[in-house]
């Protein structure tokens, strides 16, 4: 199937699911293809994860700049639970992310699936998308699970 009329399925699935950042990535990059700019997808590809984490990155950081977190803020981070609790959830998160990467570089084509079900969770779940990182870091966790279950049942 040609990449024009998959960028259009997916500006529909955007459209229909009312998930405005499918829409307008899929837009955007439909008029890349057709005002022949394809020189820059590569650049996109390699680039854009990392401005969009950065954009990311910068919208959590906000209240750090706005000074609606102070120096107290942060030490309870450290001496309260749901702060501890945090700090082992962002631990565990980079944990997921490092066995997401070594996971796609061991089977890349997985990267397929990844998106389709980040489409579905976008469109259909309300989900946000923040990265394939964390969605094949899941993955792999998911395929331990499914493989140490199906070992136990032979």
């Amino acid at each position: 199937m040609n990449g024009n009329v998959l960028l259009v399925i997916l500006i529909l699935i955007g459209l229909l699911g009312r998930s405005h950042i499918i829409t307008t990535a899929a837009c955007v990059l439909l008029i890349v293809k057709l005002i022949s700019l394809d020189r820059y997808l590569p650049s996109i590809e390699r680039r854009g994860l990392e401005l969009g984490l950065l954009f990311l990155t910068m919208g959590v950081l906000v209240p750090f700049a706005s000074e609606r977190i102070n120096a107290k803020d942060v030490l309870s981070v450290f001496t309260t639970w749901p702060g501890i609790i945090a700090l082992i959830g962002g631990a565990a998160a980079t944990y997921m992310n490092g066995k997401g990467l070594e996971l796609l570089k061991i089977d890349p084509q997985l990267i397929v699936g990844l998106v389709i079900g980040s489409i579905f969770g976008i469109v259909f779940m309300r989900g946000i998308p923040v990265g394939p990182l964390m969605a094949a870091g899941i993955t792999a966790f998911l395929l331990k699970v499914f493989t140490l279950v199906a070992d136990k049942l032979k």
